[in-house]
């Protein structure tokens, strides 16, 4: 059921379609009752449809007449969202729909994230395949299952499963662009089972926490030099058993490997007389924080909570120094800035989980790169230096980058397009961020390829919100670059 506040945005069609998104959960991994909605919508408009063998859904749409001779053009994007809340904020994913609200031009999710990312270009698209007055060539639209949590739909999709010529990918999240490349990326899967020691009795319990940061995606957003949760709970742990009998029982910290932590949390136990008297060193440590963060992340909390608990057991003192320091000074934020495209970030890593329960550590890292042989050597980078710590470590999840092509005789047509509708030219970038175009490029070597999008900010974070003007500019310029490619 659309809400009212998105019932009144224009264009009516394509926000209809979004609030249907928003209405249905699709976290990574569960996208069925959202494939199994669509198929039901496509057999209502006279659509074709058909699931793939990953999972993929393909709707597909005759060309208008006139233009059946023209090359097919496919409409790319992906079904699943990064699901993130708010500390404290009851939402569940797999059942609650997202709560959309309409602020100053803008439709935002304030304690979640609104799947913007990448529920609007899916709603353009959508919208494409429903309007009766639209002329284009013959359509497909691809959309992928579990993009965030691994690319899974499109490593699957087999070659030859689409029949287009042209692929415009609908995931890119700043107006005005038109993309042609993105960063490849690859996983670092951290694991250690470490020994457990007894707690002296007169230890107390603490929990610390890390909270208030900004977040957001771990590619687009990597250069704004925001606070890491994970990072700096393990700075401020160090330097705490630089002064005292720290034991680290428990740490969890952040929820996505491709998004910036917000909050990290540890369980640590202490003697009783240094426990009590910890809000000093707390209070120092957050102002430093503050002033270090003032202009990214100024809402940045840090926290000590004294439990009653026993203390019980807690990771022995040779593995958590281990932990700690390589979880203070491993690898993260930009590593390199592109030479070819001015102040984009071409190299970069975030670490985006960690977690530490009975022993048992598991941390993952997100590596991108332009350039793919840069991201397997900073990926191996990582892996080498937590070994150097006494931890195990693996490559896992690569996906190949999008080289692009700046002679493209589709990003021709799009830019003459685009001076026609707007009056000045879209600029020509690429992405820090990890589009299906890459594999798809890899299934399907002969596809010319484009992205663009409307002006999205805060994706994979609480507070998700997409501009309701620019979303307007994209549905004209989809139509009329359909329009055009359509012209015989």
């Amino acid at each position: 059921m659309m809400t009212i506040e998105l019932e009144k945005l224009h264009p009516e069609v394509v926000w209809r379609h979004f609030a249907s998104l928003c209405a249905i959960p699709r976290a990574s991994y569960h996208e069925a009752a959202l494939v199994e909605y669509l198929m039901d919508w496509a057999a209502n408009h006279g659509i074709a449809s058909r699931v793939d063998a990953a999972g993929n859904l393909i709707l597909s749409k005759p060309a208008s007449p006139g233009s059946e001779e023209r090359p097919g053009v496919i409409l790319q994007g992906h079904l699943d969202m990064v699901c993130q809340a708010n500390s404290g904020t009851v939402h569940d994913f797999l059942q609650d729909p997202i709560k959309a609200v309409v602020r100053d031009g803008w439709v935002v999710a304030d304690q979640t994230t609104l799947g913007a990312d990448n529920g609007i270009g899916v709603a353009l698209a959508l919208a494409a395949l429903e309007a009766p007055e639209l002329t284009h060539p013959a359509l497909e639209l691809l959309l992928t299952v579990n993009e965030e949590s691994g690319m899974d739909g499109a490593r699957g999709l087999a070659a030859g499963e689409l029949k287009g010529k042209s692929l415009i990918n609908l995931d890119t999240e700043e107006w005005g662009h038109f993309y042609l490349g993105c960063a490849g990326g690859v996983d670092v899967e951290v694991r250690h089972v470490g020994e457990l020691q007894s707690v002296p009795l007169d230890y107390s319990l603490v929990q610390f926490a890390v909270g208030g940061l900004r977040g957001g995606h771990s590619g687009i957003d990597i250069h704004a030099g925001r606070g890491n949760a994970i990072k700096l709970l393990a700075e401020a742990l160090r330097d705490l058993s630089a002064h005292a009998d720290v034991r680290l029982v428990e740490l969890q910290g952040g929820t996505a490997r491709n998004a910036i932590p917000r909050e990290a949390q540890a369980l640590c136990a202490l003697p009783a007389g240094i426990a009590a008297s910890l809000d000093e060193w707390v209070r120092h440590r957050l102002d430093a924080w503050q002033a270090r963060f003032a202009e990214t992340d100024a809402a940045v909390s840090f926290t000590c909570r004294h439990l009653d608990d026993a203390p019980g057991s807690a990771l022995s003192a040779d593995v958590q120094q281990a932990l700690l320091a390589f979880l203070d000074s491993a690898p993260n934020g930009v590593a390199q800035i592109s030479e070819d495209f001015p102040g984009v970030t071409d190299t970069s890593s975030n670490l985006g989980v960690a977690a530490l329960r009975s022993g048992e550590l598991a941390v993952t890292f997100k590596v991108r790169s332009l350039h793919d042989a840069r991201a397997d050597a900073l990926a191996d980078k990582l892996v080498g230096y937590a070994a150097a710590h006494g931890f195990a470590a693996h490559k896992d999840g690569g996906y190949p980058g999008w080289t692009p092509n700046p002679a493209s005789p589709l990003l021709a047509q799009c830019q003459q397009v685009f001076a026609e509708q707007f009056g000045h030219a879209a600029s020509i970038q690429v992405i820090h961020a990890g589009l299906e175009c890459g594999l798809l490029a890899a299934s399907h070597p002969h596809l010319e390829m484009i992205s663009f999008g409307p002006d999205i900010r805060g994706a994979h974070a609480p507070g998700e919100r997409v501009e309701i003007a620019s979303v307007t500019r994209c549905w004209t310029l989809l139509k009329a670059v359909l329009t055009a490619l359509a012209k015989p």
